[in-house]
């Protein structure tokens, strides 16, 4: 701990963002990072506490006090070095983690927390600028095969790993782009794509191999992969969405928010999207089904895309905007939060269910919902029952309707039909504490193991699954 009263002397100082006006005409990044010095100052705010519940709060375990030091000391390489032993790709969670350790801060207790994201991010982004970050191949290869099913942050952590203990490993994603869910799922707004490709790059260098456009199960045989491989890892994350069955369902405007997000990222990385099947918002009425993440980057591209209005239902309650007494610190707070797209022009209702939506000739027209209300917590669920508020009903004029309510597991067809895998309550692959599937040889990790959640319990998904892999392949 450099400057004991740090905490004391120093005010939270978060990094800018442009104004909306100038935000909106472009899909480019809109933070602006702080000056060296403003950095060492938040720094120097971290208290090096007994207890850290901040690293505690890390789903990487990131050890946040000493790098939060080290910044403030100006030794930004160790800083690195410190930050690189437990996290692959701090210049994505930098950017898009909800940041679970400043929730667990405490000076958070009573002040605002330390800007741990901010400068996870500054050191990456030193850490490249100044070519601390670069190829380093094994020096020496131990003759296995590893196969990673799927290029997001799971299976490139767990590919990381894996080659940096000289396997050789392929990594096969389906798509045409490489970086899964950080390349295509994350708006451009948030997640500048170079920003992922450099560290392919880096990765490539390295020895891993990339095969894209390949979907296993469908156009490869999965037993043909078991077989050629001494090893599998399925990192193919949760596809499947959550979908809403009600009248009208099938009208022309209904999608699911990610065909929108993600065709849109690749309209922006150049890709050419015939007339017919373009989703553009441009002058159009908005509705979003879905108050989390996903909905809140629909918002963003919507506004983006030029939208003549953008409307967002929550099903469940608004949040309280403190701490409830059953959510205490060092927790997740669940308190309303207002993201950087909702910011940017959105009308948001919460308590509303959709009922059914309404059309002209096949298109869609109107959404026709109605409030509802929330009861007490049952004391042995947690759960509060549901009820539709008499009277209530409503119509609201939209043009098109976006799903974001959720997904539902990994796709069953294909792969997993076709592996044999088995699942587990909810979907999802079941694996014992090694990761490994029902089938031996064949692991899982990230959301395909686990449902969804972020993309840095996703990079310590794949940092579990690889050591277990490892462990495994060195019998």
């Amino acid at each position: 701990m450099g400057e004991v009263k740090g905490f004391l002397k120093y005010g939270r100082k978060d990094l800018k963002k442009k104004l909306v006006e100038e935000r909106l005409k472009n899909w480019n990044e809109f933070t602006e990072s702080l000056a060296e010095q403003d950095l060492k100052n938040q720094g120097a705010r971290c208290m090096d506490c007994g207890v850290p519940f901040c690293h505690w709060g890390c789903p990487v375990s990131n050890i946040i006090p000493d790098w939060n030091d080290l910044v403030y000391q100006g030794r930004w390489k160790e800083a690195l070095d410190v930050l690189s032993s437990t996290n692959n790709f701090p210049e994505v969670t930098g950017r898009v983690c909800p940041a679970p350790c400043e929730n667990s801060c405490v000076l958070a207790i009573n002040d605002p927390a330390v800007t741990i994201k901010n400068i996870e991010a500054a050191i990456a982004e030193k850490g490249f600028q100044e070519g601390w970050i670069k190829p380093r191949p094994p020096k020496k290869r131990t003759g296995k095969t590893v196969a990673i099913i799927g290029s997001g942050p799971a299976g490139l952590a767990c590919a990381d790993l894996l080659n940096g203990s000289g396997h050789q490993v392929t990594v096969y994603e389906k798509n045409e782009v490489l970086g899964g869910l950080m390349t295509l799922g994350i708006p451009t707004y948030k997640l500048e794509k170079t920003v992922v490709e450099r560290r392919l790059a880096i990765l490539e260098k390295e020895g891993i191999k990339f095969k894209t456009k390949v979907n296993i199960g469908v156009n490869v045989s999965a037993d043909e992969l078991k077989k050629k491989f001494d090893a599998v890892v399925l990192c193919g994350g949760a596809e499947q969405p959550r979908d809403l069955q009600v009248d009208g369902r099938d009208l022309q405007g209904i999608y699911f928010a990610m065909d929108f997000l993600t065709q849109q990222t690749r309209v922006n990385l150049g890709f050419k999207i015939d007339k017919e099947n373009r989703i553009d918002v441009k002058g159009k009425k908005v509705v979003i089904l879905g108050g989390g993440d996903t909905g809140s980057d629909c918002i963003g591209t919507a506004n983006r895309q030029g939208a003549a209005s953008v409307t967002q239902f929550e099903l469940l309650p608004e949040p309280p905007k403190e701490r409830d007494a059953d959510n205490p610190w060092p927790q997740w707070a669940a308190i309303k939060r207002v993201s950087t797209s909702q910011e940017e022009g959105c009308d948001v209702h919460y308590c509303v269910m959709t009922k059914n939506f309404i059309g002209e000739g096949g298109k869609l027209k109107k959404l026709k919902a109605v409030r509802v209300a929330f009861g007490a917590k049952d004391p042995e669920t947690g759960r509060s029952p549901m009820k539709e508020v008499e009277g209530s009903e409503f119509e609201i004029d939209c043009d098109y309707v976006f799903l974001a309510m959720g997904f539902l597991g990994p796709c069953k067809e294909g792969m997993i039909k076709e592996l044999g895998v088995a699942l587990d309550a909810r979907g999802n692959i079941k694996t014992d504490i090694t990761y490994m599937s029902s089938i031996e040889g064949v692991f899982s990790a990230g959301d395909m193991r686990t449902g969804q959640s972020l993309v840095v319990r996703a990079i310590d998904e794949g940092r579990n699954a690889a050591l277990s892999v490892h462990k495994w392949l060195s019998k």
